[in-house]
């Protein structure tokens, strides 16, 4: 191939760019995590992560509410807490601490979990979630989730009373 001064260049050493802009995108864990943790309301009879509560198809804060997605996603840390992520350039691998719901099959369970993960991951990032490890710390009826949140928000309330 000839420049325009007629030098002789090898085309392997030519690079056009079609436009092309170089780079990398990259994922904090926390994203990651938010991801998951929004994607986790979907898996029946899991009733925690380790400090969120799913009651009526929504994951909560022990002792606070989320009234709403835009709430619930600007509180990120809420969302993420008992999910650890370790995340490469092209992978995901990821640990849960869960209490799931009494009767429930346990392995239903974390097979729903791998699979809303993994596919929201990949369609948000295109990253693959390679390894999913659910630790069931507890196993509660839904009864105990609601009085376990009943003595949260009377301890919160008592807090509050001796605060002022």
């Amino acid at each position: 191939m000839a420049d325009q001064k007629g030098t002789n260049v090898p085309t392997s050493e030519v690079k056009e760019t079609n436009g092309q802009v170089s780079g990398e995108l990259t994922f904090e864990d926390k994203v990651i995590q938010k991801i998951i943790g929004i994607a986790l309301e979907k898996v029946d009879g899991l009733l925690q992560v380790d400090g969120l509560l799913q009651v009526d198809g929504l994951l909560q804060v022990d002792g606070g509410f989320f009234s709403n997605m835009a709430e619930r996603i600007s509180n990120s840390d809420n969302v993420t807490n008992g999910i650890e992520t370790e995340v490469g350039k092209e992978q995901v691998a990821v640990d849960l601490d869960v209490v799931v719901e009494y009767r429930k099959d346990a392995q239903k369970i974390y097979e729903q979990i791998k699979k809303v993960a993994a596919e929201q991951v990949k369609k948000m990032t295109h990253l693959d979630v390679v390894e999913v490890n659910v630790h069931i710390e507890d196993i509660k009826t839904k009864e105990e989730i609601e009085q376990d949140k009943k003595s949260d928000e009377k301890q919160s309330d008592n807090s509050d009373e001796s605060d002022n």
